[in-house]
C-alpha cells in the first residue's frame, strides 16, 4: 500500500473515532435513562406501598375538625339561648321596674291622702274636745294642702275661729270659701254659720259657758225611748241647725239609725243620699251598714248607683264589708268601671272571706292588674289552696310570682311545703327567686339552706346565700361558716 493509501486509511479511522465520540453523550443519556427507568418504577412502587396511610391521617384530621365545629355550633347555640334568656329577664325587670314606679306613685299619692285624712280627723277630734285653737290649726294646715277636703277644712276653720271669738278672721275664711267653692255641698252649712257669726257679739265663746251638749243628747235619747214622736223633731232640729256641734250632730244621727224606726231610717237615708254636708253623709252611710237590714242595704245600693263621688262610693263599699254584704260587693267587683273602686270592692270581698266569689272573678276577668288584686284578696281571705294553684299553673310568670309572694305571707307549714314543691318543679329563674323571697319573708332559713346546698345554678345559689347573710338565724350562720371553711 502506497503512502497515499495509508494516509486515507488513517483518516477514515479518525473519522470513525470522532463519530463514536459524538455519539457517546446520547448513549450515556440512554444508559442513564435506562437506569432511571428502572428506578422510577421502584419509587412508584414504594410510594404505592405507603399510600393507604395518608388518607387515614386525613380522615382523622377531618373528623377532629368536624367534632370541633359541632362543639362550636353547640356553644354558639347555648350562648344565643342564654342571650335570649337574658333579654327576656331584662324585659321582665324593666316591666317590674315600671310596675314598681307606678306602685311608688300610688303609694306617694296614698300617703298624701292619708296625711290629709289624718289632719281632718285630728281637727274633728279637737272640735269634739272643745279645743278650738288646735282645731283651727289643723284645718288651716289641711286647707293649705289644697286637697279634696279643702272646702270642708275652710268651713271647720271658720267654725273654730267663730268659737274662739275671732269674728273678722271667721268672716274672712267664709269669704275665701265662697270665692273658691261656690258649688260646694257645704254652702248650706256655711250660710247658716255666716249668719251666726254676723249676729254674734264677737266676744270669745268659752267652752264652759256653752250648754252641755252631752246632757242634752242623753235627754233626747231617753225621750226617743219613751216618746219617739216628740224626740224626732228635736233630732231633726239638731241635724239641720248650725248651733249644734259636729259631735252632737253625729250623736243625733246615731240615735236615729239605732232606733230602727221607719221615720228614723228615712231621715238617715236622706242624709246618706247627700241632703246634708259630706261629713254627715259619710256617718249616715256608716250607720246604715251598722244598724240596717235589707232596706238599709237597698238604700246604700241606690246611693252607690246614683253617686258620681268616688269617696262616697268607697265609703259604701266599706259599709258593705261591715254589714257582710257579699252580694253587692260582688256586683261592684264585676261591673265597676273605675279601677280604684273595682280594686276596693275586691279587697273588701277578701276581708269578708268571699272565696267563691273571688275565684269566680279570677276565672272570668283576664286583666293582669285585676288578677293581681284578686291574689291579694285570696291572701286576705286565707285561700292558700287557690294561691298554690295559681303559683303552679298560671301561664303568666308575673302572676305566679305574685301568688308565691302572698303564699310567703302565710306563715304555716303547708305554705312552706307548697313553696318547696313549686321550687323543685319550676324552670323560670324569676319565679324561683320569688320562692326564695317568700322563704325570707317567713324567716325560714332552713328551707333556704336546703336550696343553697342543692342548687346547681350559681346565680340562684348566690341569691340564696345573700338572703342567708342578713338573716339572724343559727342555721344561716352555720351554713355561712361552712362555706368559709370550704374556701
Amino acid at each position: 500500500m502506497n503512502r497515499e493509501g495509508s494516509m486515507a486509511m488513517k483518516n477514515k479511522g479518525w473519522m470513525v473515532i470522532a463519530f463514536l465520540l459524538a455519539a457517546a453523550p446520547g448513549f450515556a443519556q440512554r444508559a442513564a435513562g435506562a437506569s432511571g427507568g428502572s428506578a422510577r418504577p421502584f419509587a412508584a412502587q414504594s410510594a404505592s406501598s405507603q399510600s393507604p396511610a395518608a388518607p387515614e391521617v386525613d380522615r382523622d384530621d377531618n373528623t377532629s375538625d368536624m367534632d370541633q365545629d359541632a362543639q362550636d355550633q353547640e356553644q354558639e347555640k347555648r350562648d344565643r339561648e342564654q342571650e335570649a334568656r337574658d333579654r327576656e329577664q331584662e324585659k321582665r325587670d324593666r316591666e317590674q321596674e315600671a310596675r314598681d314606679r307606678e306602685e311608688e306613685k300610688r303609694d306617694r299619692e296614698q300617703e298624701r291622702l292619708d296625711r290629709q285624712s289624718e289632719l281632718y280627723e285630728n281637727g274633728r277630734e279637737a272640735l269634739d274636745e272643745d279645743r278650738y285653737d288646735r282645731a283651727e290649726n289643723k284645718f288651716d294646715q289641711l286647707a293649705q294642702l289644697n286637697g279634696p277636703q279643702t272646702d270642708a277644712a275652710l268651713y271647720w276653720k271658720a267654725y273654730a275661729e267663730n268659737r274662739l271669738g275671732k269674728k273678722d278672721t271667721a268672716l274672712a275664711t267664709i269669704a275665701e270659701f265662697k270665692r273658691r267653692f261656690p258649688q260646694s255641698r257645704w254652702q248650706r252649712d256655711l250660710g247658716a254659720l255666716e249668719i251666726e257669726v254676723r249676729q254674734s257679739s264677737g266676744q270669745p265663746v268659752h267652752p264652759e259657758a256653752q250648754p252641755d251638749d252631752e246632757l242634752r243628747m242623753l235627754a233626747i235619747r231617753g225621750l226617743m225611748n219613751s216618746d219617739p214622736e216628740r224626740a224626732m223633731p228635736l233630732l231633726g232640729k239638731v241635724l239641720e241647725g248650725s248651733a249644734a256641734s259636729p259631735k252632737e250632730k253625729s250623736q243625733a244621727l246615731f240615735i236615729l239609725a239605732q232606733s230602727g224606726s221607719p221615720q228614723g231610717r228615712e231621715i238617715v237615708g236622706k242624709i246618706a243620699r247627700g241632703q246634708s254636708n259630706p261629713d254627715l253623709q259619710m256617718k249616715a252611710i256608716q250607720y246604715l251598714a251598722m244598724f240596717g237590714g235589707s232596706e238599709s242595704r237597698k238604700t246604700l245600693a241606690e246611693v252607690y248607683a246614683a253617686s258620681s263621688d268616688p269617696g262616697v262610693k268607697r265609703a259604701i263599699l266599706r259599709s258593705y264589708m261591715i254589714g257582710g254584704d257579699r252580694e253587692h260587693l260582688f256586683e261592684a267587683a264585676k261591673n265597676e268601671k273605675d279601677d280604684g273602686l273595682k280594686r276596693e270592692a275586691i279587697r273588701q270581698l277578701g276581708l269578708v272571706h268571699a272565696q267563691n266569689e273571688l275565684q269566680q272573678l279570677y276565672r272570668t276577668d283576664n286583666s293582669s292588674a285585676v288578677r293581681r288584686e284578686l291574689l291579694q284578696a285570696f291572701f286576705l281571705s286565707g285561700d292558700a289552696p287557690k294561691l298554690l294553684e295559681v303559683a303552679q299553673n298560671d301561664k303568666d310568670p308575673e302572676l305566679r310570682r305574685t301568688a308565691i309572694r302572698n303564699l310567703g305571707l302565710i306563715h304555716s307549714d303547708d305554705s312552706a311545703k307548697a313553696l318547696q314543691t313549686i321550687y323543685s318543679k319550676e324552670t323560670d329563674r324569676g319565679v324561683k327567686e320569688e320562692v326564695l323571697n317568700s322563704y325570707f319573708l317567713q324567716n325560714n332559713a332552713g328551707a333556704i339552706v336546703a336550696i343553697a346546698r342543692g342548687e346547681k345554678d350559681p346565680e340562684l345559689k348566690k341569691v340564696a346565700v345573700s338572703k342567708l347573710s342578713i338573716m339572724h338565724s343559727k342555721e344561716a350562720t352555720d351554713y355561712l361558716m361552712e362555706i368559709l371553711q370550704k374556701n
